[in-house]
């Protein structure tokens, strides 16, 4: 009888083994996804959407879509022509709203940006020059975070630059890898005279707005709303980028930091502490193309996508750790958007990768990859210019491209 109890003792004990292995297996195995080829739905009044700087899921499960209408060519806008030249294509709105069904079920055209977020009332945040916020009825801004009255020399460019010029209907732009690829011959070397009156006007300009400058000072590349603590988060990309903290109720500059939570007071304006090589150390301050998610449990995760690298803080800014992703990837670098898998713990982190066009499964607790989705390439489930993602209720992944990619895309998980 003791032998019959001493055996069952241990079978069950094999048997809590196996299940806690079982257990411990499936915490490391990724998600699985099939690509949604009905969803969303062609566009209405012959638009063409420009590249995807931002993407935000809304209470309801439906999707806003955030595009860059300056990305398309003198080809793409045949139809504006009179008389037309084609049937295709005319200039979209750069804000867009999409249902679960994919139809278009509402849209405004604000000077294109870079990060947006919207809140339960509906309102929308988009990042420009500095943080609008919306009325998606009406497209009017309604409030927007104090930012310098100055821009820093040469910079505002790039992914959160708002449009310089009206546009003339059939008229695009040079495209959106135009400023990416170097010109046949290389770049013309710069005027060594223009070279040091550039750099003695930036330092003159980072002497009068300090890293501790209160307010908005180059240009945005994300926004995330924590609502409960009525708190408004932006990554400002001024010297290769800030976390900065906004009451959500009146704008009022609360907080904000630096790499590995450097408080402003102490973030350097030397532009050696952000030299990166890839593959090599990290640098002391965000490299650049910072964008940033806030977890359940209170912690800010900020993407230095030009490092590889993913710092962690709490909402505070006390530095907690760090994860490097893709290490070796040079180029746009491999941390794009962040954000968390659906479950009540968000045990995954979910990176959008803008160089190697991966959708990147990480552990939240330890940084290690799980797995990946996604390769380069233009069919439907493929990616060119991976840029933003995002996570409904149901955990359905949402993705937005740039370059030639200029689309949304719909993943639906696996059970």
């Amino acid at each position: 009888m003791n032998n019959a109890r001493s055996a069952r003792v241990v079978f069950a004990g094999v048997g809590l083994l196996v299940l806690c292995v079982s257990l411990g297996a499936q915490e490391q195995t990724a998600p699985k996804f099939k690509f949604d080829p009905d969803w969303p739905k062609p566009l209405p009044n012959k638009w063409k959407m420009g590249g995807v700087t931002g993407l935000a899921v809304d209470k309801d499960d439906n999707v806003w879509v955030l595009d860059r209408p300056n990305d398309l060519t003198d080809i793409e806008l045949e139809a504006e022509l009179t008389p037309p030249l084609a049937d295709c294509c005319v200039r979209p709105p750069s804000m867009i709203h999409i249902d679960k069904n994919g139809n278009v079920i509402g849209s405004f055209d604000a000077p294109q940006g870079h990060g947006m977020a919207v809140d339960s009332k509906g309102f929308v945040y988009i990042g420009q020059d500095t943080v609008r916020k919306y009325d998606p009825q009406t497209g009017k801004v309604v409030a927007e975070v104090p930012r310098t009255p100055e821009r820093p020399p040469g910079g505002g460019g790039g992914d959160s630059a708002p449009p310089t010029s009206t546009h003339v209907p059939g008229h695009g732009t040079a495209g959106p890898v135009a400023g990416f690829l170097t010109p046949p011959g290389g770049r013309p070397q710069p005027d060594p005279a223009a070279q040091a009156a550039r750099a003695a006007a930036i330092a003159a300009f980072r002497a009068k707005y300090p890293p501790t400058t209160p307010m908005i000072v180059g240009g945005l590349e994300e926004i995330r709303l924590d609502e409960p603590a009525h708190e408004l988060y932006a990554a400002d990309n001024y010297l290769g980028g800030r976390v900065m903290v906004f009451d959500l109720d009146t704008f009022a500059f609360k907080r904000g930091w630096g790499a590995y939570g450097h408080a402003l007071s102490q973030m350097s304006t030397n532009d050696a502490d952000r030299a990166y090589t890839p593959g090599g150390p990290m640098p002391k301050e965000f490299r650049g193309h910072l964008t940033l998610n806030i977890s359940h449990d209170g912690l800010v995760y900020a993407a230095d996508r030009n490092a590889n690298r993913i710092d962690v803080t709490t909402k505070q800014g006390k530095f907690v750790k760090e994860f490097i992703l893709a290490p070796t990837t040079g180029v746009g670098g491999s941390t794009g958007g962040v954000m968390f898998s659906p479950d009540k713990a968000q045990r995954l982190l979910y990176i959008s990768d803008l160089t190697n066009n991966h959708i990147w499964f990480l552990n939240r607790e330890d940084g290690k990859v799980v797995g990946q989705m996604g390769r380069m390439g233009e069919n439907g489930g493929q990616f060119y210019g991976l840029h933003m993602i995002a996570v409904d209720s149901k955990g359905i992944i949402y993705t937005g491209e740039v370059f030639q990619g200029e689309r949304v895309q719909r993943f639906l998980p696996i059970k």
